[in-house]
């Protein structure tokens, strides 16, 4: 479980640090307006959908990582009003930009992609780690019918002591 956490952390940070940095420094915006801001936050959501947890390149994950996506963007929009309604830290971050953190790209993204790539990494049951390893041997073997070594075998079994004794001589 920690290490499903610590790689979900590791998935958010890169995602949103890549997304708030291609925006502060590729576009120059140091500070998001209110429809950027949650535009960018249903962006971040649904990426960390299609990444975290079953990513979307794995076998028969479409429709998980699809849901999870329309899931992330939903819930990436409720985290931008809540970094922007409820958390009014003040941050000078220099050439990065200052405002509040629901204001700044840089700081913001990463919040909202790693709380959803932890979540979505959390979530995921592991099937994953269960197809790449061999199945267990079975316990029986199945035999094709009519096997004549096997029907002499399960008659030696049923007859007596005394006969089998007799049958090898």
């Amino acid at each position: 479980m920690l290490k499903r956490l610590l790689i979900g952390l590791v998935k958010g940070v890169l995602l949103g640090g890549v997304l708030g940095l291609v925006l502060v420094k590729g576009l120059g915006v140091a500070t998001m307006g209110v429809w950027v801001a949650y535009l960018l936050a249903v962006v971040a959501g649904a990426l960390s959908g299609l990444v975290a947890g079953k990513p979307i390149w794995a076998a028969g994950a479409r429709i998980e990582a699809g849901l999870k996506a329309v899931v992330g963007a939903l819930l990436g929009a409720g985290l931008m009003y809540a970094l922007r309604r409820w958390f009014a830290l003040q941050l000078d971050l220099g050439q990065l930009g200052q405002g509040s953190v629901g204001q700044l790209p840089i700081v913001s993204l990463p919040l909202i992609a790693t709380a959803l790539s932890m979540l979505y990494e959390l979530d995921n049951t592991g099937d994953e780690d269960d197809e790449t390893k061999p199945p267990p041997a079975a316990a029986k073997k199945r035999v094709a019918a009519g096997s004549l070594d096997d029907e002499a075998e399960l008659a030696g079994e049923l007859e007596e002591p005394s006969r089998k004794a007799r049958r090898r001589s």
